[in-house]
């Protein structure tokens, strides 16, 4: 059959079992698989979450990216002003956040398209002037929000000398990078000499930003730079290496698993008033907040934090420990953002259980995206084989043997004394059957579970 625009329906039809592995029928990401993460309905606490809701029917996007984005909006719009000190560093509003999903069937994109259509009614300047789209060096993320530059000049033709402004620099230094191929951010990262990472983290820090290269002299003293990657867990998984692991790097991004939530054939059909309206909310909310200088913990706020800080401040093994060990920094920068959504100077409760909701979800992200990995190949491949081997074990001939030669016993040896500080594994000296010396035996052990 032939529809009325001259194309055979038949032509585009889908397996429905396919289809509802791709579509998200549930607003929070909840599909047929379980360990698909949760977003607990706390997270949609006040204006966020009422934006949120406004714009969910009328768009793919699922209300996970549309509100990791709306906070980074909104967190970097506000501008180097209101903080919250954790003894003598102050933390701004900047989040970086990684959205990942597959490429053109998650909707990442799209829900950006979103947030970007409300704040463009509410800040147009800083849309189309202070948002880049691409990280493609840290010297070029630096000259965005360059400090002046001035030198010495001869004062005519006597001795004397005065200064002179080589360079105005950026009066505004809010940047707001959406990237939707970050991994092209991790590659450049990857190269030698790049200074990429180092930049980025010193900006997530807010600490001064300087590259010390003679040919680039940019410097920026008070940088306010927030990030919104999108990536999939492919990509994620091949190009986030040991050394972002390792120093600090990684653990500066929110990460969340979104997936389209809805079909939408047409697309939605947002009316231009309720756009107008959320603006409004919007620009009300940035402007109460910019009144606010220090936010400090209400009562009950700080009762609920000294509850949860001993789990949010403890390590956490392996790569899991990597990607999520600045968990609570992460929840009071979160907290502190939604009492300056509702213009408060102080992080009450619900603030707090709003951005432990949002943690909640982006630490149970990292975990449906990395599994039990360690982040180490060598000791992935020990644990998973010492697993298999059950009690009777592996000998360390048997655990040599696994890499055929490309690992020395040194590396291995490494791999093995970390497995064990971690209470993964288990090691025992047993005499052989037939007599002779004892054989040194490993096990999988009781922090397996």
């Amino acid at each position: 059959m032939v529809s009325n625009y001259g194309v055979d329906p038949s032509a585009f039809e889908i397996d429905p079992a396919r289809l509802r592995e791709e579509v998200d029928p549930t607003p929070n990401g909840l599909d047929k698989a379980p360990e698909f993460p949760v977003l607990a309905d706390e997270a949609f606490y006040g204006i966020p979450g009422e934006i949120v809701r406004t714009i969910a029917p009328e768009t793919e996007s699922s209300l996970t990216t549309l509100l990791m984005t709306l906070h980074a909006y909104f967190g970097n719009a506000l501008g180097r002003g209101p903080y919250y000190r954790v003894e003598g560093t102050r933390h701004y509003t900047n989040l970086y956040t990684l959205l990942v999903g597959e490429t053109g069937k998650s909707r990442k994109g799209t829900g950006d398209g979103r947030i970007r259509q409300i704040f463009y009614i509410t800040d147009q300047d800083w849309c189309q002037t202070r948002i880049q789209t691409c990280l493609s060096s840290g010297e070029g993320l630096v000259h965005e929000i360059r400090d002046p530059v001035e030198r010495m000049v001869k004062d005519g033709k006597g001795p004397n000398r005065v200064k002179e402004t080589v360079d105005e620099g950026v009066t505004d230094k809010r940047l707001l990078v959406v990237q939707s191929e970050f991994v092209g951010a991790l590659r450049v990262m990857r190269r030698e000499g790049s200074l990429l990472s180092t930049v980025m983290r010193d900006a997530w820090d807010g600490t001064p930003l300087g590259t010390m290269i003679k040919s680039s002299p940019d410097r920026c003293a008070r940088p306010h730079v927030s990030i919104v990657g999108h990536i999939t867990e492919v990509e994620l998984r091949r190009e986030l290496d040991e050394l972002s692991m390792a120093n600090g790097f990684a653990n500066r991004f929110l990460f969340a698993c979104v997936r389209r939530s809805k079909l939408l054939p047409f697309g939605g059909d947002l009316p231009q008033g309720a756009v107008v309206e959320m603006a409004e909310k919007v620009s009300n909310a940035i402007h109460r907040a910019r009144e606010i200088k220090r936010v400090e913990w209400s009562r009950e706020g700080a009762e609920g934090w000294s509850a949860i800080y001993p789990r949010l401040s403890s390590g956490r093994p392996g790569l899991l420990g990597a990607l999520t060990n600045r968990a609570d920094a992460q929840v009071a920068r979160l907290a502190t953002i939604y009492a300056l959504w509702d213009g408060s100077h102080t992080i009450e409760i619900d603030h707090l259980l709003a951005a432990q909701a949002v943690w909640d979800y982006c630490e149970a992200s990292v975990r449906h995206i990395f599994g039990a990995s360690l982040g180490d190949p060598i000791a992935d491949t020990i644990l998973t084989e010492l697993r298999k081997a059950g009690k009777e074990g592996l000998t360390r001939t048997d655990i040599s043997g696994l890499f055929s030669r490309n690992a020395s016993a040194g590396r291995i040896t490494l791999a093995l004394s970390e497995l064990l500080n971690l209470r993964l594994a288990a090691t025992k000296r047993e005499a052989p059957a037939g007599g002779g010396r004892p054989v040194e035996i490993w096990t999988a052990g009781v922090g397996t579970d």
